[in-house]
């Protein structure tokens, strides 16, 4: 049965207001909203008193032009070079004056595409698989699954492309209607303050002030990582996580060595897409729990990951972390592009034994809603003695590959990852704010995947 999404009661509608009167008009909202139940109405409202999450949204220009594959840049809300060329290519493509600039008719006709393709899912196509990320920075939807569970503020951070005319300050609230909390509503505060990113940096200095005090504080950065973005050295030097998702990566080998750049600089991060492999980790230590079997962990030395061809992430993380727990050192990489997208990566062992492992992009024709999901994995050993082999499959993928191409040796055992309902980034945006610090297995399997894609 899928669940229904709660009715949104509004306490505010967005409101426009100057910078310095935030709070001020937040404060408002509160002492003027009267309903209390006692007539029959709303109940009385929580206000916000868990955690602060700020929101860095991508620019909607540049992400139009990504998810249209017009652009392969950073979107970062910065109109340079890249963004006017591709701006160029798409208005060509659409036959609108080639003005390089992102004018309200460029805007329109690159939405109605992005929305058209959403719909028809287009297979194996990025636009198809980001659904995820709403443009309508107005909605609450972003966090209703966290209303759901606690009250909290929401600090949108939006960066647009164009002049430069200062942020703009709206404020708003939004409280989920649960049938089964008749006492209170939940409530969340909304700020969205948007601008040029020259403009959202000026005034970085205040957005630290809006965050509650003395509550936990995330940062979930849903642009390229930048480690060089004064916004983002700003905020993740007061948040207590900052939170990324790496299934949206636009160049995900590029943006995970920024990852682990940040990583060795301390800065406590979690992946929503670390968080996708969880079933696949724990099949995968179940599968040698048996004495038995983890005697014969030690022989295996070949590894094949199959994943949804678009984005190598979950895969490169998946075989960082089992090389993290089994101390391989990586000792070369080698990526070769054509129907299927194939990386080779050798390990060495501490007994100096040499693991190979590949990592296949499959083209499918019905991609999932997020890119680049695992199929099916294999391990298995060079030593036809060895009681090590073990196959790992999607429930909807299947082990086609698997089975056909890795022998009768790697059919030792069999195991199924069953539907995974909840790997939308909002669920698990929900989920990570319970917690926060350091990831250690999450660091040290992001430092091996480093290590490899620097070779």
């Amino acid at each position: 049965m899928t669940s229904q999404a709660p009715t949104i009661f509004s306490l505010q509608a967005p409101k426009d207001v100057s910078l310095n009167e935030i709070e001020a008009e937040l404060n408002q909202i509160w002492q003027s909203y009267g309903i209390t139940g006692e007539d029959g109405g709303l109940p009385a409202a929580t206000r916000a008193t868990t955690f602060t999450l700020v929101v860095y949204e991508p620019e909607e220009t540049q992400y139009l032009l990504a998810a249209l594959r017009f652009y392969s840049g950073p979107i970062d809300g910065i109109l340079g070079p890249q963004t006017e060329a591709a701006l160029r290519e798409a208005q060509k493509n659409y036959g609108l004056p080639e003005t390089g600039v992102a004018t309200p008719e460029t805007l329109a006709i690159l939405r109605e595409e992005y929305v058209k393709r959403q719909r028809n899912g287009a297979s194996g196509d990025k636009a198809g698989s980001d659904i995820s990320y709403g443009l309508d920075t107005a909605s609450p939807r972003i966090a209703d699954e966290i209303a759901i569970r606690n009250p909290c503020r929401i600090i949108a951070l939006c960066p647009i492309a164009g002049e430069d005319d200062g942020v703009k300050a709206q404020v708003s609230a939004y409280c989920p209607i649960q049938k089964q909390s008749s006492s209170t509503l939940i409530c969340c505060e909304y700020i969205t303050l948007s601008g040029t990113a020259v403009a959202l940096e000026r005034v970085g200095g205040m957005i630290p002030a809006l965050l509650i005090g003395g509550l936990p504080k995330f940062l979930w950065w849903k642009a390229t990582p930048d480690p060089n973005n004064a916004v983002f050295k700003r905020l993740a030097a007061v948040c207590n996580n900052v939170i990324v998702d790496s299934c949206n990566f636009s160049k995900p080998e590029t943006d995970l060595l920024s990852l682990e750049e940040l990583a060795t600089a301390g800065v406590p991060l979690a992946d929503l897409n670390w968080r996708r492999l969880a079933a696949w980790q724990e099949l995968t230590a179940e599968a040698y729990d048996p004495p038995q079997r983890r005697a014969a962990l030690k022989e295996v030395d070949r590894v094949t990951i199959d994943y949804e061809k678009g984005n190598p992430g979950q895969a490169l993380l998946y075989l960082g972390w089992l090389a993290s727990r089994l101390e391989w050192l990586p000792v070369s990489y080698q990526l070769e592009k054509g129907d299927y997208e194939i990386s080779k990566i050798s390990f060495l062992a501490q007994d100096q034994r040499q693991i190979e492992a590949e990592l296949a992009g499959v083209p499918v024709a019905d991609a999932g809603d997020i890119a680049g999901d695992l199929i099916a994995l294999r391990l298995s050993s060079t030593n036809p003695q060895a009681n090590c082999g073990t196959v790992i499959c999607s429930e909807t993928g299947g082990c086609m590959r698997m089975e056909t191409h890795g022998g009768a040796q790697s059919a030792g055992l069999f195991q199924q990852v069953s539907s995974l309902s909840e790997q939308k980034a909002e669920v698990l945006l929900s989920q990570q704010v319970q917690r926060w610090g350091h990831e250690a297995l999450f660091e040290d399997s992001l430092a091996i995947v480093a290590k490899a894609l620097k070779l």
